[in-house]
């Protein structure tokens, strides 16, 4: 009885069992997309990650806004000198370099976004491991500077 039973089950049932079961797990794996940036004044934005090279290629490009409590966080390899620049970026940011002691070792304060190419770079002289872009106006607000040092916690799935 047993046996015509798992017979009758329908192949395609079974096939779509096991892709939903696969991307439920795939997804739980990276549950932890966002984490939240402590600034020296006490306050904190939540940071969406961008770590694969897919992610960091198309950070925020084609988003329409950034409210003040949020930003993005690329994360690297190793630290090296990144440029970054506005293509298909629609508002304009503020982009803070950080090292791999999580200092700040190069601030882009209000950066507008590139209308049509060539579109500037912006970048350190220093090497940095972090990037965090945050709305224009917003490392002002916070009162940011070089060599603030930054607090987060990355989750277990990023390699540090």
């Amino acid at each position: 009885m047993k046996r015509q039973f798992f017979q009758t089950i329908p192949v395609s049932l079974f096939l779509f069992s096991l892709v939903l079961w696969t991307q439920l797990y795939c997804q739980t794996g990276r549950r932890d997309k966002y984490i939240k940036v402590f600034f020296p004044n006490g306050e904190a934005v939540t940071a969406e990650l961008a770590v694969s090279p897919a992610e960091r290629e198309k950070g925020l490009m084609f988003r329409q806004e950034l409210k003040p409590d949020q930003g993005m966080l690329f994360v690297f390899e190793e630290e090296d000198q990144y440029t970054f620049w506005m293509k298909n970026t629609l508002i304009p940011l503020d982009i803070i370099w950080l090292n791999s002691h999580r200092q700040i070792i190069h601030l882009e304060e209000n950066v507008p976004p590139c209308p049509a190419d060539p579109c500037p770079s912006y970048g350190p002289e220093k090497k940095a491991l972090y990037v965090l872009e945050l709305r224009a106006g917003r490392a002002r607000e916070l009162g940011l500077k070089l060599y603030d040092q930054l607090e987060f916690i990355l989750p277990d799935w990023v390699k540090k």
